[in-house]
């Protein structure tokens, strides 16, 4: 297999950090590896809502992840490489977006059964303030926000991190230029040539309660076919320059751990900037770029959320969002939370649906309950609407099409399916996740970001969606998609 310069590079600084390992122990306060063992099963029936032929995933998958981290006074160093192998393409990786797993047209974007990768490598440094929870890591690392709407991914970054008790605060730069894999051999065009500046502050202003402010700006210059040429599915349609800033307020809610008989989240973000969209037409089978053209944008979201304690094991809760029809997420997101008050993240907008904060408004009931450190588990029902009724929704978990057949019944295309025009409806769903864990402790604190489960568990995640009017008739009345992960870390 092929690999390209910045997998050589990465996994050849892989390399030279795990055989220093006899080196480094001589040298270090600290020393810390192992191996992270995932076995996945998946089923999945028609996320084409049944369109088209195929669309369903059943198989199983063993991923098998290697880490090392290793401490030295203000100094520190992590990698995280990955070797997965399965029977169909199954999805091991909750931080990967659901497009990620769908089949593209570009055989350099096609995933394989088989493959290896590396998701993190990093060195940090904790010698700028006094504090034990302020560090600057640079290189391929976790960013992560704790609703999951604006960071959760694996990304090339140079970012600062101040976390203490009563003040949290990130500052960072990030720009995806591989994805460390040796079956993906080009970035998807939304993330080239796309730079990310970030930076957020919290403060607890009375126990338990915290006010914070959110920035994020992305500048995106990566080239626009001209009129005439022809385009690839690997090619841009779509840059320019977009700004998110946002506050929020919550009680802690995120923390699994906290005992508060009430707990709430809020949220409102506003977004401006400038976007270029390239229009595009098919002749004779091929794609041709048409104008160019250059619109300002504005768009704002917020999200809600209250949760109850009914007794020390069992919480309730509901849960609103409202995205406007211009609005878009940052492209980092991962929408996973612990929202409803278990240490399992659980998708914010379905298991199976897995929409985002685009045109969508969503309502949510759900029920959790945890016992000590043992089990979790999370009921949750969903509702989707779009917000405007003629113009399209993010990208999600369905890749409907409609297809287009000559006179003898041969299909001639396949296009994404269109929502129907005055129909806000997007359907439905209800998730469970249940998870039980078995060992604790094994892990060293300072990898809470990258590492954030326990060291053995298993674990039910499913969601099944029902298809609202806004899809027409002629689909499914019903998709689902089911996991069962087992995780040991030695």
């Amino acid at each position: 297999m092929t690999l390209n310069p910045f997998v050589k590079a990465g996994i050849g600084l892989s390399f030279a950090l795990l055989w220093s390992c006899p080196t480094l122990a001589a040298m270090t306060d600290e020393k810390n590896f192992g191996l992270e063992t995932k076995i996945t099963v998946q089923s999945e029936d028609d996320r084409d809502l049944g369109t088209r032929d195929g669309g369903d995933v059943n198989g199983i998958a063993l991923d098998l992840r290697p880490w090392a981290y290793f401490e030295h006074g203000n100094w520190s160093a992590y990698v995280m490489g990955q070797a997965v192998t399965s029977s169909d393409i199954i999805e091991t990786d909750t931080l990967q977006q659901a497009d990620e797993q769908q089949s593209s047209s570009s055989d350099s974007r096609q995933p394989d059964k088989s493959y290896l990768a590396l998701r993190e490598f990093w060195l940090g440094y904790k010698g700028f303030t006094a504090y034990p929870g302020e560090e600057l890591r640079l290189g391929r690392q976790r960013l992560r926000n704790d609703d999951g709407l604006w960071r959760d991914t694996n990304i090339e970054a140079l970012n600062w991190t101040f976390d203490t008790t009563l003040l949290k605060a990130n500052l960072g730069v990030a720009e995806r230029f591989s994805e460390y894999r040796t079956d993906l051999h080009d970035l998807a065009p939304d993330d080239k040539d796309r730079l990310h500046l970030f930076g957020d502050i919290s403060a607890q202003w009375t126990p338990g309660q915290w006010v914070g402010l959110r920035a994020h700006h992305t500048h995106d210059d990566g080239k626009l076919k001209h009129q005439g040429e022809e385009v690839d599915a690997l090619d841009k349609t779509e840059n320019g320059d977009l700004t998110w800033l946002g506050i929020e307020a919550n009680s802690d809610a995120y923390n699994y751990r906290n005992t508060n008989t009430v707990n709430y989240w809020a949220s409102l973000t506003g977004m401006t900037g400038k976007r270029d969209n390239l229009a595009t037409s098919s002749v004779d089978g091929r794609t041709l770029a048409g104008a160019k053209t250059s619109d300002n944008v504005d768009g704002w979201a917020t999200d809600l959320g209250i949760r109850l304690r009914l007794d020390p094991n069992w919480q309730v809760g509901a849960a609103y969002s409202r995205a406007s029809a211009d609005y878009q997420q940052t492209g980092l997101e991962s929408n996973r939370s612990n929202y409803t008050g278990t240490r399992s993240r659980v998708h914010r907008f379905g298991e199976a649906f897995r929409g985002e904060m685009q045109n969508m408004q969503s309502a949510s009931l759900f029920t959790s309950w945890q016992l000590r450190d043992d089990y979790d588990a999370s009921l949750v029902y969903h509702k989707f609407w779009r917000v405007d009724a003629s113009k399209p929704v993010g990208s999600n978990g369905i890749n409907a099409v409609e297809n287009t057949e000559d006179p003898t019944g041969g299909l001639l295309s396949s296009t994404s399916l269109p929502l129907i025009d005055g129909k806000n409806d997007l359907g439905q769903e209800m998730d469970l996740v249940v998870t039980k864990y078995f060992k604790q402790g094994l892990l060293p604190a300072a990898l809470s970001q990258s590492i954030d489960e326990p060291s053995a568990l298993v674990r039910f995640r499913g969601g099944v969606f029902k298809p609202g009017d806004a899809y027409g008739k002629n689909v499914d009345s019903y998709m689902h998609r089911a996991f069962v992960d087992v995780i040991w870390r030695f």
